[in-house]
């Protein structure tokens, strides 16, 4: 504005040379007047084109920046599948959110949630919240379930017999040896029944907790990742839903899979794990939204054909 001001100052004084040599008082005042708008004029419009000029040159500039690639890095850790497959599937919606996805694949169940306390992952997405829960109490974290995203059904898959019909008297069952899997096995069992469990046992119930079994059935107890390869040996094994992907075994193969409206269907969704500051971060709500997107629910259902069932 103090720029104007001296241009209009100019303005009017070369307008009063112009006029004194010859004209009467008022022509003078009137165009020194008529000189001074124009020039007023003439300068607004100078500046407003350089404001515009300017607005223009920063928006080219955040384009410029926007469309450079450079995205704020988001690291995860999962199992190789499905979770790290899932995950894969909501890269490029997180990459529309501005973040660069890096998976870090595990094959267990400790190390990716002592990483993630530690630091090292932004997130973790390959347990259940049960799980989740005990890890904690056990070691002391604080990690926390910022969503459920899918449920893999338990299957009980043939090995040496065909049917659970053919299923001979004193039949061998594999189950996992962990106790919330194994509760889900034995309820999958008492669901066929196979075996009828004690009042209350519930999602704690261990093979000392069977209260009838009318064909004798010996249980093997296993680590959960050891089933599918031992599968061939015995008469039947009820499988996670996880690892049974791993091995190549479809759900249309299974001899029997839990009801999507089951106790442990509707207890055990695999949750995205964050440690619990961040349960409510940017970065955290960037990656539910990716996850729950509607891309990733067609790669779900598509994929996995009812092996892992969404969520949302």
């Amino acid at each position: 504005m103090k720029k104007t001001w001296i241009t209009l100052a100019f303005a009017v004084t070369a307008a009063a040379a112009l006029t004194a040599c010859s004209g009467t008082e008022e022509e003078t005042t009137a165009a020194q007047t008529t000189a001074a708008e124009t020039a007023a004029e003439e300068t607004d419009a100078a500046e407003d084109a350089a404001e515009a000029e300017e607005a223009a040159e920063t928006e080219a500039a955040a384009e410029t920046e926007a469309g450079s690639g450079e995205l704020e890095k988001l690291v995860v850790g999962a199992s190789p599948a499905p979770h790290a497959e899932i995950l894969e599937a909501a890269r490029e919606v997180l990459a529309s959110k501005g973040y660069d996805l890096e998976i870090v694949e595990y094959t267990d169940y400790v190390i990716p949630n002592n990483a993630l306390d530690s630091g090292d992952l932004d997130a973790n997405y390959f347990q259940h919240g049960p799980y989740l829960e005990s890890f904690n109490e056990q070691n002391g974290t604080d990690l926390a379930s910022a969503g459920a995203i899918h449920y893999e059904p338990f299957g009980i898959y043939a090995g040496k017999t065909a049917s659970l019909e053919e299923l001979p008297d004193g039949a061998t069952v594999l189950v996992p040896n962990d106790i919330t899997n194994e509760a889900r096995a034995l309820l999958l069992l008492q669901d066929q029944g196979l075996l009828t469990l004690k009042e209350g046992a519930g999602l704690e119930a261990t093979p000392m907790d069977i209260a009838e079994n009318p064909k004798n059935l010996e249980f093997v107890e296993l680590e959960a990742a050891l089933l599918p390869r031992s599968l061939p040996d015995e008469d039947i094994a009820v499988i996670n839903g996880n690892y049974a992907i791993e091995a190549g075994l479809k759900m249309s193969d299974a001899l029997a899979t839990e009801d999507p409206d089951s106790l442990a269907a509707t207890t055990y969704g695999n949750v995205v794990a964050v440690r619990a500051e961040d349960v409510e971060s940017e970065k955290t709500k960037a990656l539910m939204e990716a996850l729950t997107s509607p891309e990733v629910k067609e790669f779900m259902e598509t994929t996995y054909e009812g092996a892992v069932v969404p969520l949302f």
